[in-house]
């Protein structure tokens, strides 16, 4: 079970579609690309989808939530406990992204992908919010040994893989909680973007000089240790979280159903060129939401060819700048489908 299989991802690109969709956007009583942004967005949601007509249906939000074996290092200013207590956080709506989700209507869901506590006290009985899909307490310490053992791995893409399945409507945003997953983020980047770890780490939960030298420190030697994990499930075993493997899977198994995968900061970018890595094709169904203040996400997002919708230097996480954009896409759809045309209003279109 050490192989994990991506499913095949469909390319969006059509030349007739986009014909038509630049034609019905051109049409609309406004001048020619006086919508900006918004217009590209239209585009690119209708490519995603499918029509000239598109539509969010059911959006959702999934937050992955896993420990880290290499937050015993003092990699992050918070311990590790603080995962679970903001699960319970997250199951009683007090969150963030909780209120973001209710103010725009989206489904959100917790997925237990491998929190370091066992949820089965009373405060977390018959929580249909919560999914249980466990890998195990925790992932291992990287400093150590690999994060995941291969099988393990595999395991978390392919329970990532069925936590979309399992979806309804076309939209998804993933989000995260972890202690500790800022690092395994930044050592991803580092290893597949081929970067100094310097490069990559920030002070994530709010470590101050002496713990974000202690976190470059620490990160080195991880990727000294495992500098024979070069290929992209190599580098996700050994360096990455179970929660961002989950997110991987997920976002591949979206992509191979056509959803809109609107990508929030810094851990959900590295989930996603993960995903592109081992089901190339992913990347076309991505909407960057904001551009984190995490500093290794500017790179991220040069990797990725990417221009975020907003940037509102947050770095907070768990879905949250996606679910603050998702209004910009729910706009793009509504001027595809409500605005009227120069032919409709009988309004004289401007000269050629």
């Amino acid at each position: 079970m050490n192989t994990f299989t991506a499913p095949t991802i469909a390319n969006i690109e059509s030349n007739d579609l986009r014909l038509q969709l630049q034609q019905i956007i051109d049409s609309k009583t406004k001048p020619l690309g006086a919508l900006g942004k918004l217009e590209t967005l239209a585009l690119q949601i209708g490519l995603i989808l499918g029509t000239t007509s598109p539509q969010i249906k059911q959006p959702q939000i999934r937050v992955f939530a896993a420990d880290h074996g290499l937050a015993v290092h003092g990699t992050s200013a918070f311990p590790s406990a603080v995962t679970a207590q903001m699960v319970l956080n997250f199951l009683q709506g007090g969150a963030a992204i909780n209120v973001l989700a209710r103010q725009h209507n989206i489904e959100l869901k917790v997925v237990d992908a491998g929190v370091a506590t066992d949820f089965d006290s009373a405060a977390f009985k018959n929580q249909p919010q919560l999914l249980d899909y466990k890998v195990r307490h925790g992932s291992r310490d990287a400093l150590n040994e690999q994060a995941m053992t291969d099988e393990e791995c595999v395991i978390a893409l392919n329970n990532g893989m069925e936590v979309a399945k399992q979806l309804t409507g076309n939209l998804l945003i993933v989000g995260e909680m972890g202690i500790g997953n800022t690092s395994a983020a930044s050592l991803l980047l580092a290893r597949l973007g081929n970067l100094p770890i310097a490069d990559c780490i920030g002070r994530g939960t709010g470590l101050d000089d002496a713990g974000l030298l202690r976190k470059e420190q620490i990160l080195t030697q991880v990727l000294q240790r495992h500098e024979d994990a070069i290929t992209p499930f190599a580098a996700l075993a050994a360096l990455g979280g179970l929660e961002i493997a989950m997110m991987v899977g997920a976002l591949i198994q979206a992509a191979s159903q056509r959803q809109i995968l609107l990508i929030d900061g810094f851990i959900a970018s590295i989930a996603l060129l993960v995903a592109e890595h081992l089901a190339p094709g992913v990347r076309q169904y991505a909407i960057f939401a904001h551009h984190s203040a995490e500093p290794g996400h500017e790179i991220l997002l040069q990797l990725l060819h990417a221009t975020p919708l907003l940037n509102l230097h947050m770095r907070l996480g768990e879905g949250s700048g996606a679910a603050l954009a998702y209004p910009l896409l729910q706009s793009a759809c509504a001027i595809m489908n409500e605005m009227a045309s120069f032919s409709d209003a009988g309004i004289s279109e401007q000269n050629s």
